[in-house]
């Protein structure tokens, strides 16, 4: 396959965040001054060009390899340093209970080619009742203590989020189940088992692992926990459903996991991320839409979640976003610690247009500037840091196609 590897923007030599690490109060672009702690970015790099380096190429597209369609992008560093990137392969063009798989395409080279694909988890096509399998929406969770890679997914038989049934009987064909693969070896190999008794309790009717990337704690109590998110539809006291979100985690490195309390009654899918105190911050879609993305916050490492609110400043049409840290590695408490980044579709009230990446340098309190990476469509996104203030990027573009960007800090900072 082809690379068809675009280039935007110029290789530049613009330092990342230059104030970030500094304790003293420092101006910031607009000539306010930030409280000390904190990350002031440096002022836009105009000039009639762009700084920094934004390099993109098509990772999958409608007819490659002979697949009508591909969906639902999922990134990853391997423990070995190779890149990861996995996604739907969609032989009817939908959702689950498609009899979709799990492909995985793997880049030695940081990013500049990628191999062919391989099969994580296969589905079975076939229009013999009771036979018909499927996988679908992965997400990477990846433990740096022990390098071990597990990537989530739905398994379906016959039904799916909207016709699922109560019950975690993964022989059940009416209910919808949940998979976890898991590698040993960056990727190269897996083995599976389910997890659908612990993601889906007796009054859970669907729910499915939020696609892309999920996080490992870095710092306090909790530190070396993983932790992937989930959506659920769970019957109320009226009669109804709920749509909640909640964390799933593991204190063991993976051996068990456990469910956490759902939060919100619209939410859907939602990503977490580690803030510079040990605070777990969730960032989820609506499933009632009003324009703004859901944020609420963890003291627990994930088991509980508090002051769910909307936040005004940050757009989201009814699309799958991402919340990631920008240096997982950066101490606790320190400036860098409290760099985030948000990529999403950045328009309103229903289109999925203007895929944009977006900073924070206070834990998420406020968004201090924004980078637009793809001005037409743009569906799911995902970004993930892959170090030295470099990015890894994927996103669903024109007709679906999964396009896979590296770029960096520069390239963020400057428009």
């Amino acid at each position: 396959m082809d690379a068809r590897m675009t280039r935007r923007g110029l290789l530049g030599t613009a330092a990342a965040v230059t104030a970030l690490g500094t304790g003293a109060t420092a101006a910031t672009a607009d000539g306010t001054r930030s409280p000390a702690g904190s990350a002031a970015l440096p002022p836009v790099k105009d000039h009639g060009r762009r700084q920094g380096t934004y390099q993109e190429q098509v990772l999958a597209a409608p007819g490659d390899w002979g697949v009508l369609n591909f969906r639902i992008p999922a990134l990853a560093v391997a423990p070995n340093g190779d890149l990861l990137a996995a996604f739907d392969k969609r032989p009817v063009h939908g959702d689950s209970p498609a009899p979709n798989s799990i492909w995985q395409r793997r880049s030695r080279d940081g990013g500049l080619t990628w191999e062919e694909p391989t099969v994580v988890r296969a589905g079975l096509e076939s229009e013999v009742p009771g036979e018909k399998l499927g996988y679908s929406d992965p997400s990477y969770v990846v433990d740096t203590e022990t390098g071990t890679i597990f990537l989530f997914c739905v398994f379906s038989k016959d039904t799916g989020v909207w016709n699922s049934e109560y019950g975690n009987d993964d022989a059940d064909r009416r209910v919808m189940s949940a998979n976890l693969s898991v590698s040993h070896d960056s990727g190269e190999t897996w083995e599976h088992r389910s997890v659908t008794e612990v993601v889906k309790p007796e009054n859970c009717r669907a729910m499915f692992a939020s696609s892309g990337a999920g996080i490992q704690l870095r710092y306090g109590k909790h530190q070396g926990r993983l932790i992937q998110q989930y959506a659920g539809w769970f019957r109320n006291d009226a009669g109804g459903e709920d749509v909640s979100a909640y964390s799933v985690y593991s204190d063991d490195h993976g051996e068990t996991w456990t469910m956490g309390t759902p939060v919100g009654t619209q939410m859907d899918e939602n990503k977490v991320a580690e803030l510079s105190d040990g605070t777990v911050m969730l960032n989820s879609r609506e499933h009632v839409r009003t324009g703004h993305r859901w944020v609420a916050l963890s003291h627990d490492g994930g088991e509980t979640y508090q002051d769910l609110h909307r936040d005004p400043s940050l757009v989201d049409p009814g699309n799958n976003a991402q919340l990631t840290r920008a240096y997982p590695e950066a101490p606790q408490g320190s400036a860098k610690a409290k760099v985030l980044l948000f990529s999403h579709a950045d328009h309103v009230p229903d289109a999925r247009l203007n895929g944009t990446i977006e900073i924070s340098t206070d834990d998420g309190a406020g968004w201090a500037r924004k980078r637009v990476f793809a001005p037409g469509a743009c569906q799911y996104s995902v970004i993930i840091p892959v170090g030295r203030d470099e990015f890894l990027l994927a996103y669903e573009g024109d007709q679906e196609t999964i396009m896979i960007a590296r770029l960096d800090m520069a390239w963020i900072l400057s428009r």
